[in-house]
């Protein structure tokens, strides 16, 4: 009997900080999706494809969930619930050690607002169990169990790669059938480009402190691959106000030169290739506010989905 070819999507939702690209990056055993210890990382829906020879996953990385605050923020919050409605499988990770996100998973009216829609089995990750003792694992363990919400719980550590053999097998016997949506050899659908640019954003977010990385926003502006010389990259740094273009470019541009040195040693990397990259700093005042830097920038809204 033939077998049939499983596929479908998989959004993972949560808090920020709960480890959702943490776990991406462990399921789908590369990093696409950059990971830091600050919160509000991700800003827009990353694609992350895992195909083997009877099954593709289109994993779909959000967001974390908060309470939008400022236009950039709402538009975040469009890309968690069109991922969500997209999904035909969610995964809803929590921080075992943050009582919000435990508060979370056993809260209806946060089910309802951002859990709910189409009927699909939706899996509980407890995370980062390996900071967290033991007896109060079990104590959180067994308050969940007994919201009954859920399809399945697991509780996991997404660095710890032992668990993707058991987050897999969940996942897989609750595919559709369907034939693949993308060829083998696809990792994600994003571009080369988009890559680059959360490359130099994650060096901004691991430099800089206090309100500077949500300040700012990487446009490739220029992309030249050059197979016998270098890959020409020019990149531009958006910030919102003057003061902080200073503080990026840094005393004698000795602080965007750190930037630019460590993002090009990970993009050579991704891109197997050695890059020349050029990184300018410019001020569009409130961009997080406007509507039209933010169109520029790509936060366009998704299409709805009926």
């Amino acid at each position: 009997m033939e077998n049939k070819t499983r596929c479908g999507y998989v959004t993972i939702a949560g808090r920020p900080n709960a480890g959702k690209s943490t776990l991406l990056n462990m399921l789908l055993g590369q990093k696409i999706a950059i990971a830091t210890a600050k919160p509000q990382t991700t800003r827009k829906r990353i694609t992350g494809i895992l195909t083997e020879e009877d099954y593709q996953i289109i994993f779909l990385d959000t967001p974390g969930i908060i309470v939008p605050k400022y236009l950039l923020q709402e538009k975040m919050m469009k890309f968690v619930k069109f991922s969500i409605s997209d999904a035909d499988i969610l995964l809803h990770i929590i921080d075992a050690n943050q009582q919000a996100d435990i508060e979370d998973a056993l809260s209806p009216d946060f089910a309802k607002q951002f859990l709910s829609g189409k009927r699909r089995p939706t899996f509980l990750l407890i995370n980062k169990i390996d900071l967290i003792k033991p007896e109060d694992l079990e104590a959180i363990k067994v308050n969940l169990e007994a919201n009954g919400g859920y399809a399945g719980l697991l509780c996991i550590s997404a660095l710890n790669n032992d668990f993707k053999e058991t987050i897999m097998n969940f996942i897989v016997g609750l595919l559709p059938e369907h034939p693949k949506y993308y060829p083998d050899d696809f990792v994600s659908d994003e571009s080369e480009r988009f890559f680059v640019s959360e490359i130099i954003r994650e060096k901004i977010l691991e430099l800089y402190r206090d309100e500077i990385p949500y300040s700012c926003e990487v446009v490739i502006e220029d992309f030249k691959e050059r197979e016998a010389n270098k890959h020409f990259i020019s990149a531009t740094i958006f910030v919102e106000r003057d003061s902080q273009k200073i503080i990026v470019i840094g005393r004698g541009g000795d602080q965007i030169k750190k930037i630019g040195e460590s993002a090009r040693k990970d993009i050579e990397t991704f891109l197997d290739h050695q890059v020349y990259l050029e990184l300018r700093v410019k001020v569009r005042d409130s961009w997080r506010k406007n509507e039209r830097y933010l169109r520029n920038f790509g936060y366009e809204n998704s299409p709805e989905h009926e």
